[in-house]
């Protein structure tokens, strides 16, 4: 199984334990990530409030490119999906528009590469059965809630991804591994995105209230899928104890026994391990260890 893969901006720098969790899982899944040479940003989320010729022609030129290598385009941030994905609705649907984008990126669209989400192509393609075979480590005792954010599954008829209301994928994913995933109503609330810079105040409050809802699940972690709310989630805490939000892949990771896991935790804001050793997932912790914090 290989897959074109566009890791986007946020992947190489704030969220890295995304991409090394992301890679050195499907690695040991057998599943080829490929990236796509020379990619651009897909535009979010500032493209799309300004000029919506660009906000298409950005994530056109990267359906380009995948079109090139002939496989599927897998995209692990939320918002790069979403971009992606909307670019590649367009050009299906609105032949004016279509001609347009094909004239300012220089290619002829096609329509042959599937846009699919990393839960998505783990879910379909490997499957929850074949992957709670791969377990070395089961994630016993860990409670956790499913966090999708705004953009992973919304607005549904462009998503075309789980439920809208309700997304089961994540949380049958992390079952299949051994976490228990505490039911809850917010997995679909807004973090408070970019606004994160402008208007902390609000992501504080937003963040808040899922932290809290969470804490009341039962959960002692959250499990996302996007970067941009992973780092609010963990950055923009102000109560105290804090609760880590860990990316789907990490825990993947380390139920899959993955020995490079250990070498993520440091990257959080909110250190993880006292949850992990907590429920005996992880022998000690280091409080000495350089945090590398981006």
């Amino acid at each position: 199984m290989s897959y074109s893969y566009y890791p986007g901006c946020s992947l190489h720098s704030t969220g890295l334990e995304y991409q090394l969790s992301t890679r050195s899982v499907f690695q040991q899944l057998g599943m080829e990530l490929v990236e796509l040479p020379d990619w651009n940003c897909c535009g979010a989320s500032s493209a799309h409030t300004l000029d919506p010729t660009l906000a298409l022609a950005l994530p056109a030129r990267t359906l380009a490119l995948a079109q090139v290598e002939g496989c599927d385009l897998v995209a692990p941030c939320a918002a790069c999906y979403n971009r992606i994905k909307t670019a590649d609705y367009v050009l299906r649907r609105d032949s004016q528009r279509r001609a347009k984008i094909e004239a300012l990126v220089g290619f002829q669209f096609t329509g042959q590469v599937s846009v699919r989400p990393l839960l998505a192509v783990l879910y379909e393609d490997y499957g929850p059965g074949r992957l709670a075979a791969q377990v070395r480590q089961p994630l016993t005792g860990l409670k956790v809630v499913t966090y999708y954010g705004c953009l992973l599954v919304r607005p549904p008829e462009i998503t075309q991804f789980d439920d809208p209301d309700d997304p089961r994928i994540m949380a049958e994913i992390l079952g299949a591994v051994g976490a228990e995933v505490m039911p809850w109503g917010y997995a679909t609330e807004c973090c408070g995105g970019s606004l994160s810079l402008s208007r902390s105040d609000i992501v504080q409050r937003l963040v808040g209230r899922l932290v809290e809802r969470g804490r009341e699940a039962g959960a002692a972690a959250i499990v996302t899928a996007c970067p941009l709310c992973q780092v609010n989630l963990e950055m923009r805490q102000t109560a105290k104890p804090k609760m880590p939000a860990f990316y789907f892949t990490e825990l993947l990771g380390l139920a899959l026994g993955l020995s490079e896991a250990e070498s993520w935790w440091k990257k959080h804001l909110i250190d993880p391990r006292p949850v992990l050793q907590q429920v005996g997932l992880i022998r000690t912790v280091n409080t000495n260890v350089d945090r590398d914090a981006v």
